[in-house]
């Protein structure tokens, strides 16, 4: 039962042969108790997901019932297309909450090609799940999808029973503790990226850059993913949190603090989050390094760029657009500027078109966005992958919720490859900006010692 034999596979890849109209799809949905997300995580032995977010959305699934996968510049769009033939074809009986949706993310670049840590994550991939468990505030729902509507009846008839027997509760677990790290970026090769950077900026050809670095983290033992985002969850409860795992390669996971966008209707909120100091412990410290970051007029340049580009690429999308005031965005172990940005679109628009619109943010890109590619491209020695790439869903509406994909690590057996990354303007110091770079190792380093 509930094997992914029946998948549906939409190919959106350049040149490539799109099937000749999906199968329809029927989903069923039924009204839960309380379930333990992370239990169902567990027991998923194929293609499985994990969305949570801070506004208490929770979201779990397994299995596929359809996948598109697509490359190049053109893969939002592609995505977009081939999904449609999926829900357009799909029927579905229960509320809206429990209603299908696409699950998935893009590369950063464009470019990119499936290969280690990222074996199974094409340019774009998006999954819609077999098996579904949504919770918010309407309740806790079962979705199942199937090629017929006995198929779905059956899957779940079968899946609520195997919930009941499914704890409630789930063990946050241990962390598997740490054999050795490796750096795929020295502290010296650092120093010359960012002069590099500081030079195209000095010259004119840029005004801002995020460079990054990756970080391969040899375990113990195995990591318990499931268990490590619930620890995170208690750590760093206003952030996201996602798990992105195929059949083949690895898990991507993590939990970032950024929305890139999220769209219901006509209206879509996003934000600005750029700029960080520390956190302490002693309330008067801590306020005085966040004094320090407002007043400060490499911070507010660095976020100011990103405010501004969020809203010259919002506009031409927007009826009615508003930029709230700055405010301070305090996490566990970090703190940053934030201006939340909402606005009223103009026409009908799908989430991934405003998704292509504002990615990369300058947060995690730059300024102007050409320029900054090119610069990441020179400077950094690994592959980014997914990593600060659109992280998220949609439903056949064209409404969803993106996350930016920092934050975040790719587990491939005893191995976790984490990532992270500073924007680079005109006064920025290497030294100053590596220490900032370690800090934001920590939240998923922490958890895996």
């Amino acid at each position: 039962m509930d094997q992914s034999s029946g998948e549906r596979r939409l190919a959106g890849e350049t040149g490539s042969q799109p099937a000749d109209g999906p199968t329809t799809l029927t989903s069923r949905s039924r009204e839960l108790e309380d379930v333990s997300f992370g239990a169902i995580v567990d027991v998923a032995t194929n293609s499985r997901i994990l969305w949570a977010t801070p506004d208490g959305l929770e979201v779990v699934g397994r299995g596929v019932a359809a996948r598109v996968t697509a490359t190049g510049p053109e893969r939002f769009d592609r995505i977009r297309t081939q999904t449609a033939r999926v829900f357009d074809a799909l029927d579905h009986d229960g509320p809206a909450v429990a209603r299908p949706r696409a699950f998935g993310g893009f590369s950063f670049h464009d470019g990119h090609e499936s290969g280690p840590p990222w074996t199974g994550f094409e340019a774009a991939s998006f999954v819609v799940p077999q098996t579904l468990v949504v919770r918010s505030d309407e309740g806790t729902w079962l979705t199942t999808v199937g090629d017929t509507p006995d198929e779905a009846t059956a899957r779940l008839e079968h899946w609520t029973e195997r919930l009941d027997e499914l704890p409630t509760m789930q063990p946050s677990g241990t962390a598997p503790g740490i054999d050795s790290t490796a750096r795929t970026t020295s502290r010296e090769d650092w120093t010359g990226q960012v002069e590099t950077a500081l030079e195209r900026i000095e010259h004119g050809d840029l005004t801002k850059v995020v460079l990054a670095q990756a970080l391969a983290v040899e375990l113990d033992g195995p990591v318990d993913i499931p268990g490590t985002l619930e620890r995170l969850r208690r750590r760093y409860p206003n952030c996201y949190r996602f798990l992105i795992g195929h059949e083949v390669g690895g898990t991507f996971f993590g939990a970032p603090p950024e929305r890139l966008v999220s769209k219901r209707g006509s209206r879509v909120e996003t934000e600005a989050l750029a700029g960080s100091v520390p956190r302490s412990d002693a309330p008067e410290a801590d306020e005085a390094y966040a004094d320090r970051m407002r007043d400060s007029e490499k911070v507010q340049r660095e976020h100011g760029l990103v405010v501004e580009a969020i809203r010259d690429q919002l506009e031409p999308l927007a009826r009615d657009l508003a930029i709230d005031d700055q405010t301070i965005r305090r996490l566990a172990n970090i703190q940053h500027l934030q201006t939340p940005i909402s606005a009223m679109l103009e026409g009908d628009t799908h989430v991934l078109e405003i998704v292509e619109a504002l990615h990369p943010t300058p947060a995690v890109g730059g300024v102007p966005p050409a320029a900054a590619w090119e610069t990441i491209r020179d400077a950094e020695t690994f592959d980014r992958g997914w990593y600060a790439a659109p992280i998220g869903w949609f439903d056949g509406a064209g409404d969803g919720e993106f996350a930016v994909g920092i934050r975040s690590g790719i587990a491939t057996e005893e191995t976790v490859t984490l990532f992270a990354g500073n924007g680079i303007v005109a006064d920025s110091d290497p030294d100053d900006e590596w220490e900032e770079v370690q800090l934001k190792f920590r939240p998923i380093l922490d958890e895996l010692r």
